[in-house]
This record gives C-alpha cells, structure tokens and sequence, in this order.
C-alpha cells in the first residue's frame, strides 16, 4: 500500500517507519523540514513531501494515489494557543487528505474517558472530532502513558527515580494510569492498517494493568535495583509541581506545565477485544522498563522527545540556514594544526561531544551555564543526546541544536537553544590549507542590543579559557 507518514521526525514515526517498509509498503514522510529528515533507510526524494500543516496554501498537495494516512502531528510543549493550533492543523490536513484516493486514517490520541479532562486531552479530543467529520473512514487509537526508551513520560520518570533517593511528590502521583509499551503501540498502529472493519471506530489501547504515577516510579526503581522513597504532599500547586518537574527533570517548562494538568485526570481505558483479534501480546510495565533499557545499552534508540522542535521553541527555517552569520556578530575563532592520519580521532571526538561525554574541558563551567541557563527557564544541560556518538541535523545536543552534520566534510554547525540576549552559534570544522589540514572553531553570538553586547564581553573571559581548552582537547595526539 502507498502510506502517508505525518509527523515522521517525530517520536511514533521514526519507530514506525522501519516497520511499514519492511512490510514493503511505499512511504510517503510528510515533514515540515526535509533538511531534519533522517533518510537512513534512503527514501526517493519524490516520497519526502515538505509540508507545514500549520500553514498551507494551494500548490500543497499530497500524492493523489494514498491509500492509507497516519495522523502523527501533536505537541504538548507548545504556548498558550495550542489548542487552536492543533484543531487549525486537523482542518488543513482534512482539506488536503480528501483530494486523494486515500481509504483510510490511523490517529494515535490520548484515552479521554475522565468527567473533566486537561486542556491537552480536550485538544486531542477536538483533534479527533475534526478528523472523523471528514469524507475518509477514521480510526483512532486511544493511548495514555507511552513506555519506551526516549518517550518523554519514560525519560521523565527515569530522571526523577534516578536522581531522588527520596521524593517528597505532589498528590497527583496517586492519580491512576494505564501504561502500554512503545512496541505495543506500533503492533497495535499497523493492526489496524487497512482494515475495513475499523473503519470510523475509536479504541483505547492500554496494558492490563491500572497503576498510579507512584507505582510507575516504584516499578521503575525496582527493575533497575534502586531502593526509592516517596512521600505525597497536598500543598504543591499546579505551577509549582510543573517547577519541581522543570528543575529536576530534562522536561521544558511548558511540557512541565502540560504534563502536570493531565496528570491530574485518571486516565483509564475502555475495555476491548482489540488486541486479542489482532494477537497482541500484551506487556507489562516492568517489562516494558527492561525492554526500553536494552535499547538505551545497545545504543539502539531511535528517536527522542527532546529533539522536537516544540521543546525549545526554535524556528524550524533556521535549519535552512546552513552558514552562521558575521554581519553584526562578535566572532571568537580558534584554529588548530592537527596530523592527517589523527582526522578520523577528532571526528570522532567532535561527534561525541556533549552528553555523557561532556565538553572535554571544565565541564563545571559548562554544567554551571546549563543550570543558570535553567534558573532563566531554559532547557539546561539535562537534554543531552540522543546517541553518544551520532549527530544528525534537526537533533537536540545538550542546550544545542544541531544545524549541518557532514561527517565526510569534517563539519559541524550548532546553534544555541539556551536563555540568551541575542544568538549564538558554535562550528567546528576540518580546513586543508598549503597541504596542511586544521581544524577551525569558531563561537558566534549575534547581540541583540545592549544587553548583548554587556554579555558578550562579561562572559569573554571564560571563553578564552573554555574555547582554547576545547579546541586543544579535541586535537591533542593520542
């Protein structure tokens, strides 16, 4: 079948892509940016369809011969008007999805059975509403808690139950859930892939199991053999618990603040007959831990929330911007010899860099700046990366953004996401010169008036140290 991918730089879609084609389906990735597409499994260019939902106009158009469409398109770190954003993007993707031949829709959503739901639930709600009015056959499947290596709700209970010993937590850890593995999720999507008798039907889809958040974190702590404490208190607010999230997790403020409102509505599923008539074995959340863990050991993550762009509020176009500016801009550029036959040791080195590796020179400086640049209500250094020592454009890198990664050409361009009176951006690149090959870094900030530049000239001092100690760490011998 000829399938619609939406949303397939996203977290579902990256996971769902290897499956359909080893299913021999053709894909057709609907991004927003091809430049942020990781083509690993090579697609014709013809299939990798630039598109924006959010603002369409009459040359889009999507491949008349469509059979099936997965709807993927969802944020929770977005503003204040996300909500209107979301039902706008349905309505576009409606508008455009009826002008083909296509037979069906699969939307993933969030189960909504709770008396009051959170503005997040009532968005996906009024998302499926909008969907289902259309002239092609909807189905959606219902999802609460997602646990697999790299979702956002797994991550964030990985940083809380790794780091506290003892939590003192907010009442909303005793609201009930029903978790479901990642690879459930994906059993579940492409079960209900071209069947007619889903057509117009909605499922819940959830493991057997109905646990608080507290359990979550328990269950966790067990699999991975630590002992952990919880105490709940009634007195944290709704602002003040998306805070203690913000600052003890890897989360942005306004997915805090998200996650926090839903996680005040119980979120139970509709009992079904769905996985048994598609043979779906069920897994349980300890084992859905263990499985997640021997894809973060084997360094088989595939995709990550932290490298979407709605995390950190980052224009998408910047990724057409392949060259960092100078008009205007303070430059510090640092340049360094280094022997032809150690190139393959500073690639790897600068393809390594941030993560669990760290800066290679005074990382406190740096974990110092990520938590200032948290204390501001920025993203920190907690982001990290999604592989130790992959890097490919459009991914998040600690408190960066990765713009260009070409390995072959020995160049990468980094922009910064963190709180800053202006832009910066950080480039490394290979220089072969008179038959010599160096290896140039260059910092770049771009001050937006004055307070830019009283910043850049506070912070010059420690550049010198921190830039010169990089550089040289990253071209010393072996």
């Amino acid at each position: 079948m000829n399938i619609l991918l939406t949303g397939a730089n996203g977290y579902i879609g990256q996971r769902l892509m290897p499956v359909l084609l080893n299913e021999n389906h053709t894909v057709y990735a609907s991004v927003r940016d091809p430049n942020r597409f990781k083509n690993t499994y090579r697609l014709p260019r013809e299939q990798i369809i630039k598109l924006d939902l959010m603002n369409i106009d009459r040359e889009d158009q999507l491949p008349e011969n469509i059979d099936v469409a997965f709807y993927l398109v969802h944020s929770m770190s977005g503003g204040g008007d996300f909500e209107d954003a979301e039902a706008q993007i349905a309505k576009n993707f409606l508008e455009l999805i009826e002008r083909t031949r296509c037979r069906q829709v699969i939307y993933l959503t969030g189960i909504v059975n709770a008396d009051k739901l959170s503005p997040h639930l009532q968005s996906r709600l009024k998302v499926e509403q909008i969907l289902s009015s259309g002239t092609v056959p909807l189905t959606a499947l219902r999802a609460g808690i997602i646990v697999g290596s790299g979702s956002a709700s797994f991550e964030i209970i990985r940083d809380l139950t790794e780091k506290l010993p003892v939590m003192i937590a907010p009442k909303w850890l005793n609201t009930r859930t029903q978790p479901i593995a990642i690879r459930n999720v994906i059993e579940f999507l492409m079960g209900v892939l071209g069947r007619e008798k889903h057509y117009n039907k909605s499922y819940d889809i959830s493991a057997h199991e109905v646990m608080t958040y507290r359990d979550m974190l328990l269950g966790f702590a067990k699999v991975r053999g630590l002992k952990r404490w919880i105490y709940t208190v009634p007195v944290m607010t709704p602002k003040l618990s998306s805070y203690w999230l913000y600052f003890i997790t890897s989360t942005s403020f306004n997915l805090a603040l998200n996650l926090v409102d839903s996680m005040k509505v119980d979120v139970i599923a509709k009992p079904n007959d769905l996985a048994a008539e598609l043979g779906i074995e069920l897994i349980d959340y300890e084992s859905a831990v263990e499985l997640a863990f021997q894809k973060i050991e084997q360094k088989m993550v595939v995709s990550s929330w932290k490298d979407a762009f709605s995390v950190s509020h980052t224009n998408t176009e910047l990724m057409n911007q392949i060259e960092f500016p100078t008009h205007g801009c303070y430059i510090d550029r640092k340049t360094r010899k280094i022997n032809s036959e150690n190139r393959d040791v500073v690639i790897d080195r600068i393809w390594s860099i941030g993560g669990d590796t760290g800066w290679y020179y005074s990382n406190l400086l740096w974990k110092l700046r990520g938590y200032l640049d948290k204390v501001m209500g920025g993203i920190g250094l907690r982001r990290g990366r999604t592989h130790p020592t992959e890097i490919h454009p459009g991914d998040a890198l600690d408190f960066w953004r990765v713009i260009v990664a070409d390995k072959k050409e020995g160049r990468l361009l980094l922009f910064a996401e963190m709180k800053l009176p202006g832009e910066a951006w950080l480039e490394f690149k290979l220089m072969e010169e008179n038959g010599a090959l160096f290896l140039q870094q260059s910092a770049v900030f771009r001050p937006l008036g004055v307070q830019g530049r009283i910043y850049w000239y506070s912070v010059l001092p420690f550049h010198f140290f921190i830039f010169s100690g990089l550089i040289n760490r990253l071209t010393k011998s072996e």
